[in-house]
């Protein structure tokens, strides 16, 4: 994401650093705060960020699915929803991405021939 311009950030309690970056253990942890959270975790750990972001004032959350329910947690999409933060619900970002490898581009040109390409 860092190579598409994007200000990314690990968010992992084991991990210390990524690519060169600092990992932080919490969100709030992260000084300045983000705006926007990529979740790439169980639905289970889903359903626990999603309340941090709530507590945080995090506006936006992204959760992850390439193939089967990723991040996806149902009750974790209602939750942001009742809590007014802006949720994208699956698809993999890289697909929305012009720059990026020729099969995330494939996946979002099938999404968009099958009617399935989010608006």
């Amino acid at each position: 994401m860092r190579q598409h311009g994007y200000d990314a950030l690990a968010v992992n309690p084991t991990l210390t650093s990524a690519d060169d970056a600092p990992g932080y253990a919490r969100l709030e942890d992260i000084a300045p705060a983000v705006d926007g959270v990529l979740v790439m975790t169980s639905p289970a750990v889903t359903d626990q960020v999603v309340q941090e972001c709530a507590r945080l004032h995090i506006p936006r959350v992204w959760m992850y699915r390439a193939g089967g329910q990723g991040a996806v947690s149902s009750q974790a999409v209602e939750f942001c929803r009742e809590q007014g933060i802006a949720v994208v619900p699956g698809e993999c970002p890289y697909m929305f991405l012009t720059a990026e490898h020729w099969f995330h581009r494939l996946h979002g040109f099938i999404k968009k021939i099958t009617g399935a390409y989010p608006s």
